[in-house]
């Protein structure tokens, strides 16, 4: 299904939505004070003069050889100069992954260290009375 409108019928019916837009602005018009009108006037003229200053587009110059495609500077060094940023990102990435893994297994490392040679056994710390005991304790401190 074809959902584009060509550019004539398109610009026709802007045309007639603006038409009838002015239309329904310029209905309440009698009933407004004279200078406020005479303002909405010149508000109207400049958006119309606005509206008729279309955007010009500019070419961009373009070489091309005899026998050759159109390239805008399509060169080797091009291709390498987009490849670089790709694969110094990945790089980062991988750096980025590799470090927080040795730095999460570095910290797993100190808790158990720090559980084995502790005075307390390991069945302790699933104990539920000694979290009420910690509670406790450090409620009288």
């Amino acid at each position: 299904m074809n959902t584009k409108v060509p550019t004539s019928q398109s610009s026709a019916a802007e045309d007639r939505f603006g038409q009838r837009l002015a239309a329904r602005l310029s209905d309440g018009n009698q009933a407004l004070p004279h200078d406020i009108s005479e303002r909405l006037r010149v508000a109207r003229s400049q958006a119309v003069a606005a509206r008729k200053q279309a955007p010009q587009l500019r070419m961009a110059p373009v070489a091309v050889q005899s026998g050759h495609t159109v390239t805008l500077g399509g060169s080797w060094w091009t291709r390498i100069g987009s490849v670089v940023p790709l694969i110094a990102l990945v790089a980062g990435l991988i750096t980025i992954s590799v470090l927080q893994d040795d730095d999460r297994a570095s910290e797993l490392a100190e808790v158990d260290s720090a559980l084995l040679t502790g005075d307390l056994p390991p069945a302790a710390y699933t104990d539920p009375g000694f979290a009420q005991f910690l509670k406790s304790d450090s409620a009288s401190d």
